[in-house]
């Protein structure tokens, strides 16, 4: 029995790697660019002397100037809110609580929020505002 083997040229085309690749890097921009933080749009109050903080492990409540509270985008209560904040201490007892109320926010809200924390007796916290400029 007679084999015979026909030999080819192999080649691989290269001209569709470039695109593959191109669209690879798309897709990663993309992924890297998705914000995972859930932002109300709001008034930052201004300040001289600012501290800042680290951004990781933070436990963020939103104030709107209509003095609606929101944690990670959801509408809190006052029971959710305390909630909340108590299994985020629990979770990690070095977490740093950040008001963000908007500038023209009435006290009384931002004061609620406070009395939840005074309940809990968190002494961490910080009130988030831009710098003067």
């Amino acid at each position: 029995m007679n084999i015979c083997r026909k030999r080819r040229n192999c080649s691989i085309t290269t001209s569709s790697m470039s695109d593959i690749g191109f669209l690879l890097l798309i897709f990663i921009m993309l992924i890297s660019l998705m914000n995972q933080r859930h932002e109300q749009h709001i008034e930052y109050s201004e300040s001289l002397n600012l501290e800042k903080t680290q951004v990781e492990s933070n436990y963020e409540i939103w104030i709107t100037a209509e003095g609606q509270v929101f944690v990670d985008g959801i509408l809190q209560t006052v029971d959710s809110l305390e909630q909340g904040i108590a299994r985020a201490v629990i979770e990690n007892p070095g977490v740093r609580i950040h008001v963000i109320a908007d500038r023209s926010t009435p006290y009384k809200y931002v004061d609620s929020v406070v009395q939840v924390l005074q309940k809990l007796q968190h002494r961490v916290v910080s009130f988030v505002v831009r710098e003067k400029q």
